[in-house]
């Protein structure tokens, strides 16, 4: 991640990484003597894993989301055989794999790590830092970004 909170870099490297897992092991996950359902724990373990490492600190904006998803719907649409002339929805494509979306995982990573600073004793500094407010200015009629606020809507989302 750059040190000014972006991102985009940690994004693409984790999406590169992805790639090179998923070609890696492309001869299993297109096997058609394999069953979809191995292919998709094959792929969630190996290759959603390592494109998610340390995902619980990103801060993902829509275009990090989306580019997330559609490298994930790319690799899932070759494992399931699927064309885009077939027109199979995204969410039918995962369900064959038994996988869950890309996004609903590092919301599910962001709570988890938020859940395990809040047990943390109030001395500690990562959760000091959780309550950090910076002093800046900002443009008229934008709110003041808080992690917590983010978790919180997460948290009403994920129930």
């Amino acid at each position: 991640m750059k040190p000014d909170g972006d991102a985009d870099a940690a994004k693409e490297a984790r999406i590169r990484i992805g790639w090179n897992k998923f070609r890696q092991l492309v001869p299993l996950l297109t096997n058609r003597d394999i069953s979809l359902i191995r292919t998709g724990k094959l792929y969630s373990s190996c290759v959603q894993s390592s494109m998610l490492h340390r995902s619980e600190t990103w801060p993902v904006g829509k275009e990090n989301e989306v580019a997330l998803q559609r490298a994930e719907m790319r690799m899932v649409s070759r494992m399931c055989n699927v064309e885009v002339k077939d027109r199979v929805p995204s969410k039918e494509s995962r369900d064959r794999l038994g996988i869950d979306d890309i996004i609903l995982i590092v919301q599910q990573n962001r709570l988890q790590w938020h859940g395990h600073v809040l047990r943390k004793e109030d001395t500690d500094w990562v959760k000091k830092c959780m309550e950090y407010e910076v002093e800046s200015s900002r443009p008229i009629g934008r709110r003041k970004g808080r992690g917590q606020r983010l978790c919180k809507k997460m948290a009403k989302h994920a129930i």
